[in-house]
């Protein structure tokens, strides 16, 4: 999956990962700049995430050039275009009614927890717009509407938004951020509203700042979610799946370890509890696993950690008797979703010291506790603390209620993974690499029979082949099945009703990922049916050659991913190319497809360092609008290097590979390639052989022999 990083654009968001927040900018602004887009860009270099993203929503994606497009299409095009400008009249009804008041309205990509992937009924951008790509940011103003999104969407707005929206390409030169667009477009002292619980306290706080400059004032509308409210009965009812409880075997950690560890720091930074929002965070710490979003194992829940226990804010519908028992032995309530407000105030009245990270946690939340601060102390001074403060009590309370803002510390104990985490990563990897190998061996077999497959039938066709590998649960991500010009729309996604017939005289992009019980996989892969040109066979064996040189990479301990992203690009700048996505992000195990707060990106502002146990993508790409994408990607681990000397007394760290599946060698010129390199795609090929033939039999085995046989130097 393309790394979440998106390009170019104005740093400030309005949520992670490949992207993702204060004056110092938190490895997960970096996860929150990859899912929201940005608003202003008082950071300079966001965190940036890989191409691939966030709830993947349906990418309804129109092809002109293999298919001819059906006499009907243009009318239902304007079918659509009316609808839209009927959603956009009603929403603007709702401006100027009593309670509302307001001049102009934002709606970003996220729901509550600054999650990239959402369920359906918090797709409220989505449906507002008309633009289904999982990052962007719409804004509504009386007469007019925009919308911001990053590079890997630019080809699927330009077809998805109706004539009454202005796309706005986010990061290219000339565009103006958010912020800066509502101050031209408005009169001074106007009212802009946002729902507080869409936006983390840091994105609200910094576009309170930035519209402040036209004294423009921000208004949290608490009560109400206007695109909800002309939503009405077509809405989706919000998932009520069970949950289960995620196996030790799988965890390498019990719950209570995981609490006490987290009670440490607390009582380190001077705090009595901690709210967690962010849902894969939920799920780690308590070894729990749901099924509310596409794509992730997560569930809707807020956790409150206290000293002396613990609350988890969920529908109790979703919890079987054995989740119950699982939580009990670990000492955590059930508390009902909606009443985490109250619990916020009730913290504040036993003059909790409150850790919140602000880069996450959403407005509503933060600006009711401080609210409760001020009605309890009197005073908006007690807030921020810093951790070097001391606060004279051991537990963290000393009677009057104090907000301490610091990211996560469940950030990076989850992106470091234990022992047991990274056996079910390889393993799940194994298991999805034969599912590949059967995939590739059935696709080669039908285009050599002159079988007619769509995009659609190629995604559906690998769903089937994974879903009999033990353990599947769900794939990662919405596969990116992309024939010819479709490669170069970074997050595509095939419709039944539009998608292309895979060509075989085109180059076919498949990036796709999988949830197993054990571990979660992403990986992409470019191949031809037919006869590559020269001018693609260049840029693939580029991109391998950035692909190559980004997993030999050894580099001292304390790097922070970015300094690594100029490895995997510098081949194709030889000749003037590069591609506008981050290199690599981080990826949960048996968790999200897309975590913080490591990442491999050009953007510098993440200065979070790779450690081992760290899981980041390698996935460099070159995408030639309406003509072919290429993206070439594995997962690695990040390992201790033997090396010779120590530099500093420090040590050196590099990459183990996990994915293993056969890069094809047709799209290679060998000319451009060193010996050296020749070496790593041949040992690649026999470690792919040695690691996956004992799992096929048949026609795959003997796909995977075919496809791993050694290239001859020339």
């Amino acid at each position: 999956m393309r790394s979440t990083a998106s390009s170019l654009m104005s740093p400030l968001t309005l949520s992670t990962a490949f992207s993702p927040r204060s004056s110092q900018l938190h490895p997960r602004c970096l996860h929150f700049l990859s899912h929201s887009l940005p608003i202003f860009y008082k950071f300079k270099s966001p965190h940036s995430f890989c191409p691939k993203s966030q709830n993947r929503p349906i990418f309804l994606v129109r092809n002109c050039a293999s298919i001819t497009a059906k006499p009907s299409s243009q009318f239902r095009k304007k079918s659509a275009d009316s609808e839209q400008d009927e959603k956009l009249r009603s929403l603007r009804e709702l401006f100027s009614k009593p309670g509302i008041g307001i001049d102009a309205y934002i709606i970003p990509s996220q729901d509550a927890h600054q999650s990239e992937f959402i369920a359906e009924c918090y797709m409220r951008r989505a449906y507002i717009s008309g633009f289904t790509g999982s990052a962007g940011t719409a804004v509504v103003t009386k007469d007019k509407a925009a919308l911001w999104t990053d590079g890997r969407y630019f080809l699927q707005a330009e077809k998805q938004l109706s004539s009454n929206w202005i796309l706005m390409r986010a990061g290219n030169y000339g565009v103006p951020t958010t912020s800066e667009w509502l101050n031209d477009v408005l009169a001074p002292g106007c009212r802009i509203g946002i729902d507080p619980f869409l936006f983390s306290s840091d994105a609200a706080e910094e576009l309170k700042e930035a519209i402040a400059k036209k004294n423009h004032e921000l208004v949290y509308l608490y009560d109400l979610n206007l695109v909800d409210e002309i939503w009405k009965e077509s809405r989706p009812e919000p998932p009520r799946k069970p949950i289960r409880v995620h196996e030790l075997t799988y965890a390498g950690l019990d719950v209570s370890s995981k609490l006490s560890s987290l009670r440490s720091e607390l009582i380190d930074a001077g705090c009595s509890a901690i709210v967690v929002s962010m849902l894969d965070e939920v799920s780690w710490l308590l070894n729990l696993r749901g099924n509310d979003v596409p794509n992730s194992p997560v569930m809707y829940a807020y956790l409150i950690v206290e000293i002396d226990g613990a609350k988890l804010f969920i529908d109790d519908s979703k919890v079987s008797p054995e989740v119950m028992d699982h939580l009990k032995n670990a000492g955590v309530e059930l508390r009902p979703y909606e009443s985490i407000l109250a619990e916020i105030k009730n913290l504040a009245a036993k003059g909790a010291h409150l850790w919140l990270d602000t880069s996450s946690v959403n407005a509503a939340i933060v600006n009711t506790y401080e609210a409760a601060c001020d009605q309890y102390s009197g005073s908006l001074d007690n807030k921020r603390k810093n951790k070097s403060e001391a606060y004279g009590v051991a537990n963290g309370q000393s009677g009057v209620p104090t907000g301490v803002y610091k990211i996560s510390p469940i950030l990076l104990a989850k992106a470091v993974k234990n022992q047991a985490e990274l056996e079910g990563m390889r393993n799940s990897h194994l298991r999805d690499a034969a599912a590949l190998a059967q995939f590739w061996s059935w696709l080669e077999e039908e285009i050599l029979k002159g079988v007619l497959l769509t995009e659609v039938d190629v995604a559906d066709k690998l769903l089937q082949f994974r879903s009999m590998q033990a353990g599947f649960l769900d794939t990662s991500f919405d596969t990116i099945s992309a024939s010819g010009a479709n490669g170069a729309i970074i997050h595509y996604k095939p419709n039944p009703d539009s998608c292309s017939i895979v060509d075989v005289k085109k180059m076919f992009l498949l990036d796709s990922g999988a949830q197993y019980i054990d571990g979660t996989t992403d990986i992409t892969r470019t191949v031809h049916f037919g006869e590559p040109t020269p001018r693609q066979k260049e840029c693939f064996t580029r991109v391998l050659q950035g692909h190559i040189a980004l997993d030999q990479a050894v580099f001292p301990e304390n790097t922070p991913g970015f300094v690594l992203d100029a490895f995997a690009r510098s081949f194709l700048w030889k000749i003037g190319l590069d591609y506008r996505h981050g290199t690599g992000h981080g990826v949960g195990a048996a968790l999200n497809v897309h975590e913080g707060p490591q990442s491999i990106s050009f953007r510098f502002g993440n200065m979070t360092p790779l450690q081992k146990g760290m899981i980041v993508s390698n996935e460099p790409g070159y995408y030639e609008d309406h003509a072919f994408g290429i993206r070439i990607e594995n997962l690695l681990c990040v390992k201790e290097m033997d090396t010779p000397n120590r530099f500093g007394g420090i040590g050196y760290l590099g990459f183990e590979k996990l994915t293993f599946v056969p890069i094809q060698n047709e799209l290679v010129e060998l000319s451009l390639l060193s010996n050296a390199e020749i070496d790593w795609l041949n040992d690649y090929h026999s470690e792919v052989w040695e690691k996956v033939s004992p799992l096929l039999d048949g026609s795959a085995r003997q796909w995977l022999w075919d496809n791993t046989r050694p290239l001859a130097k020339q």
